[in-house]
């Protein structure tokens, strides 16, 4: 018996033991020249159904060498996906599909399949004709290269070991599909990387294949990566340090968010002469404090610094060179790397606007000036935050003789001539104080909260607020709103007005806010999601385990890198003690 004909014989066999009803297959002869055969439906196995008779046709006509395990990419998964519709509906197939001999050479199969129909109308033969003709076609590599070339790749299972591609029951969809032609390799970096990691989680119940596939943290760190960004995911694993991160229990876990508690703890040293309103900013896993207001009302200017990566943390003072004059109501925000940026506040001859950079790093760390041409006016109690690592905003706070404002203003401090920008918006939300300014999905902002100007009258805000700063001209819109123009309550709870907040960007985009200065009974404590990117977006409560802080106030809560918040000390009277702090863990994979 020829190639063609065992090639046939084997067709038919599989047929004849998958198929509902009977089935014919010919041996080849010559191409013009073809027999057929027929099973009867008394031949049939109880409970078989078309897909199988589909998946066993499919399986031979995929398949190039007797070890084969997949379809060769030249084979049209259409026409196999078109024999599986006419089987299950009865209907007649015509059809030409890639065929390979045992040796590997190509022909072309010409396939017809014809339902035969019995007394009661009911199918009990299928009656089938094929021609195979000679083809010449480029197959590339042959299936052992292949599979050397797979073993060099680094998508191999948790336990370091090459899986083959399953197929056969359960995974039925790997053999009409043209995505699993595709290699592991392909799959991840082109296809499945792109994917966010709630659609990855939902992938991996698909089929063996992909299971296995989302088992790989390298996939899970592309993911990440694609998902929230080069910065975060670097960010992520500075916040991790040496530890090696599990990027797929760190994506669970910050998406559904089911791993957030509460941790208090204890650190040495202290923060001497005690203080009020200072400033803190997180640089990796260390904690940094400048400034803030002494006894009678005396601006302090001196830095501190807090390692949470110590085996016993605590807070150290550093000696810097040329310290900025001493304030409180300022902002501290942190650029690339180890690059502090300080800006504004009210010191001891008023209100300052003036911008400080200062390098933790450095073996004498310095403080320096930025000479920012067009400087905004000076204030206090304003909001900031960096984009890009290298821009500082700012925006609203309080001026001379208590003036709002509601201006925002972009410095690029990398600049050799700096100067700052202000961005002209066709509309401005109403001058504030005490709010936040987050950033979210690369370079959109969001303003929530603070003491809004409403008339004559000064009232805590709940308002949400955004900009896209990417857009040729930025302008503001409005979330939600009381009485704005244009402005929605989302659905769910929102949190009370408030000032002097705690805002975290988490990864993906979503804000958390928590903390400040609430009127009534309300809890402080009480977190609150927001998705600003949903087309609906709406709030949502996170009940957190653990014990919370009695206040939490935004000018001293620090947030790393998306992974934790650091809220510093509790307020007794007029003093403040920082020998205790609270964390807001996000993800345990990271403690």
């Amino acid at each position: 018996m020829g190639a063609g004909a065992a090639a046939g014989s084997r067709w038919r066999s599989r047929a004849c033991s998958a198929a509902p009803a009977g089935s014919s297959c010919p041996t080849r002869s010559s191409p013009t020249s073809p027999s057929s055969t027929s099973t009867a439906a008394s031949r049939t196995p109880p409970g078989t159904t078309p897909r199988r008779c589909s998946a066993g046709t499919g399986r031979f006509l995929q398949c190039r060498g007797p070890f084969a395990q997949r379809r060769h990419p030249l084979v049209d998964a259409i026409v196999v996906t078109e024999i599986q519709r006419c089987l299950e509906e009865g209907t007649e197939f015509q059809g030409d599909l890639l065929n390979f001999r045992k040796d590997g050479s190509p022909f072309m199969t010409s396939l017809q399949l014809k339902p035969i129909y019995g007394d009661d109308e009911t199918i009990t033969h299928y009656m089938g004709i094929q021609f195979f003709n000679d083809c010449n076609v480029d197959l590339g590599p042959l299936p052992g290269s292949m599979a050397k070339e797979v073993v060099r790749s680094i998508w191999i299972t948790p336990d370091n070991t090459l899986r083959p591609s399953p197929t056969g029951k359960g995974n039925f969809c790997s053999e009409y599909s043209h995505l699993f032609q595709l290699s592991d390799e392909v799959l991840c970096q082109k296809i499945l990387s792109r994917l966010s990691p709630r659609d990855i989680a939902s992938v991996n119940s698909v089929c063996k294949r992909l299971y296995h596939m989302t088992k790989n943290d390298h996939l899970w760190r592309m993911v990440c990566q694609n998902a929230w960004g080069n910065d975060a995911t670097r960010a992520l694993e500075n916040v991790a340090g040496t530890k090696s991160l599990a990027w797929g229990r760190l994506a669970r876990e910050l998406t559904t968010l089911e791993a957030v508690t509460w941790k208090k703890l204890t650190i040495g040293g202290s923060v001497e002469p005690s203080r009020c309103n200072f400033s803190a900013c997180a640089v990796g896993n260390r904690v940094v404090l400048f400034g803030g207001e002494g006894v009678n009302a005396q601006p302090m200017n001196d830095t501190f610094v807090l390692d949470l990566s110590a085996s016993k943390p605590e807070w150290r003072h550093v000696n810097v060179g040329l310290a900025p004059p001493g304030r409180w109501g300022h902002t501290l925000s942190c650029l690339n790397g180890s690059l502090l940026v300080l800006f504004g506040g009210c010191g001891g001859q008023g209100l300052l606007n003036d911008v400080f950079i200062l390098d933790l790093d450095a073996k004498h760390p310095t403080w320096r000036e930025i000479f920012g041409l067009t400087p905004p006016v000076p204030r206090s109690w304003h909001s900031s935050c960096t984009l890009d690592g290298s821009k500082l905003v700012v925006s609203g706070g309080c001026a001379d003789s208590g003036v709002l404002l509601s201006d925002t203003h972009l410095l690029d401090v990398t600049m050799e001539r700096p100067v700052w920008r202000e961005i002209p918006a066709p509309w401005t939300p109403p001058s504030r104080l005490g709010h936040s300014l987050s950033v979210y999905d690369g370079r959109k902002i969001l303003m929530f909260g603070g003491l809004a100007k409403s008339g004559p009258l000064r009232l805590r805000s709940g308002d949400v607020f955004t900009m896209d700063l990417s857009d040729a001209v930025p302008s503001w819109r409005c979330i939600t709103g009381s009485g704005m123009p244009g402005a929605c309550n989302p659905a769910g709870v929102g949190p009370p007005p408030r000032l002097d907040h705690v805002a975290v960007s988490l990864p993906g985009g979503r804000i958390m806010i928590f903390g400040g200065s609430v009127a009534g009974l309300h809890s402080a404590s009480q977190l609150y999601l927001l998705d600003p990117t949903e087309e609906k977006p709406t709030w949502r409560i996170l009940n957190v385990p653990g014990r919370p802080p009695r206040f939490a106030w935004g000018h001293s809560t620090c947030v790393m890198e998306g992974s934790k918040a650091i809220v510093l000390g509790g307020q007794t009277g007029e003093e403040w003690t920082l020998t205790e702090i609270h964390e807001l863990s996000l993800a345990s994979s990271l403690v």
